[in-house]
C-alpha cells in the first residue's frame, strides 16, 4: 500500500518540565506523596531527561490528580475526537481529498474507552459517508500505530481501488495517575498527547512510498512490565524499571529478521531515554536522533511517537544511499511491531 498523506496534531497547551513540576507542587496530591516521590519528581522534571515540553489536552491540567473517573472518561470523549480529527483533516488536505472519498477509517488508541469508539464521533465530525468501514484498535498500548497500519494493508489487498485512513491518538493526560509507585511516577513525568494520521492507497502517491514487511513480537509471559490497570476507576500505567532490556531484546528478534533488503533509516517509537539509549547498538550504526528530537519536543505521545519520527525523517528528504526506512513500535504485551517503508 502507498503513502498519500501523512499528518500530525497536538493540543495548543504546551507546559516545560520545569513548568509540570510547579504543577506538581500546587496540586494537594503533593502531601498524599511521601518525600521519596517527590524527589522523584524533581529528579525528573527539573533535571535533564530528554524531554524538553509536553502537550496537554485536558483543560485545566493543574487539577488533572484530582479528576474523579467520569471527569477524565468525559474529557477524552471529547478531546480525542477533536485532536484525531485536526490530524486526519489535514492529510485529506495533504492528499487533495474530502472525507466522502474515505472508504474506511481506522484509529488506534490506548488512553481511553468509548462505545462507540472514536471513529465514530470523527465520521460524524468530518462527514465521511455513511458506508465508509470503521475500525477502532484499542488496547495495543504504545505500539499500536504499525498494527493499525498493517490492518489497512489487508483492506487495501482486498479492495485496491480504497482510500484508507489510519489515526493514531493518545490523550494520556486522560491516564494521569499519581501514587507512590515509582513507575507511576516516571510515566506521568513521561507521556502527553498527540495523534498522527496518514492516508493510504493502493496507488502510487506522489513520493512513491510503499509500506510492506510488517512483523511482530508478542512476550505475554512480560505482560505486567508495561500495561494499564484499573484503580479507583482510573488508568493506572504499570511501568517496570526492566522496560528498556525489554524493548532492546524484542526489536532486536524483529532487527534480525528484517531479511536482505537494505536499510537506510531507522524510525523508532520514542519512549524516552532511557529506551533510545537501549536501542542505540541494537541498530547500530542507526541513528535515532529523529526519534531523541520527537521526545525532546513531545515527550512520549504513545502511539503516535512513530508517526511522528516518521514525518520529522520524510521532511529530511529520501535517503542519501539506496534503502528503506524500517519503523518499530513497541508497547504494552510485551509487544513489538515493524515495517519497511520504500520507494
Amino acid at each position: 500500500m502507498y503513502l498519500h498523506a501523512l499528518a500530525t496534531a497536538v493540543p495548543s497547551a504546551s507546559y516545560t518540565q520545569p513548568q509540570c513540576w510547579e504543577i506538581v507542587e500546587r496540586s494537594p496530591v503533593r502531601a498524599r506523596l511521601k518525600k521519596r516521590s517527590m524527589l522523584i519528581l524533581h529528579t525528573i522534571l527539573r533535571g535533564d531527561h530528554g524531554i524538553a515540553r509536553r502537550h496537554f489536552a485536558i483543560p485545566e491540567i493543574e487539577g488533572v490528580f484530582d479528576l474523579s473517573a467520569d471527569q477524565l472518561n468525559a474529557a477524552f470523549r471529547h478531546e480525542a475526537p477533536l485532536l484525531a480529527g485536526r490530524a486526519l483533516t489535514d492529510a485529506l488536505a495533504q492528499a487533495g481529498l474530502k472525507a466522502d472519498q474515505l472508504d474506511a477509517l481506522l484509529v488506534c488508541t490506548c488512553t481511553g474507552y468509548l462505545c462507540p469508539g472514536i471513529t465514530s464521533y470523527v465520521a460524524e465530525q468530518l462527514g465521511l459517508r455513511t458506508d465508509a468501514f470503521l475500525q477502532d484498535l484499542v488496547g495495543l498500548g504504545c505500539g499500536a500505530a504499525i498494527p493499525t497500519l498493517r490492518a489497512a494493508s489487508h483492506i487495501l489487498a482486498a479492495r485496491p481501488d480504497a482510500v484508507v485512513a489510519c489515526i493514531a491518538v493518545e490523550i494520556c493526560s486522560a491516564a494521569f495517575y499519581l501514587d507512590d509507585d515509582p513507575g507511576v511516577i516516571i510515566s506521568a513525568c513521561l507521556f502527553s498527547d498527540g495523534a498522527a494520521a496518514t492516508i493510504w492507497r493502493g496507488t502510487p502517491g506522489p513520493a512513491g512510498w510503499r509500506a510492506f514487511g510488517f512483523d511482530t513480537r508478542h512476550r505475554p509471559e512480560d505482560r505486567d512490565k508495561l500495561r494499564f490497570e484499573h484503580r479507583d476507576g482510573k488508568l493506572r500505567n504499570l511501568l517496570h524499571r526492566s522496560v528498556p532490556e525489554l524493548a532492546a531484546g524484542a526489536v532486536a528478534e524483529l532487527w534480525a529478521a528484517r531479511g536482505p533488503r537494505p536499510v537506510s533509516r531507522v524510525v523508532a517509537h520514542s519512549g524516552g531515554r532511557d529506551v533510545l539509549d537501549a536501542l542505540e547498538p541494537v541498530v547500530a550504526p542507526h541513528s535515532l536522533a529523529v526519534s531523541s528530537n520527537i521526545l525532546r519536543d513531545y515527550g512520549n505521545m504513545s502511539s503516535p511517537s512513530v508517526l511522528f519520527a516518521l514525518a520529522e525523517t520524510l521532511r529530511e528528504g529520501p535517503p542519501v544511499a539506496d534503502g528503506d526506512f524500517w519503523l518499530v513500535s513497541f508497547g504494552a504485551g510485551f509487544s513489538a511491531h515493524s515495517c519497511r517503508l520504500g520507494q
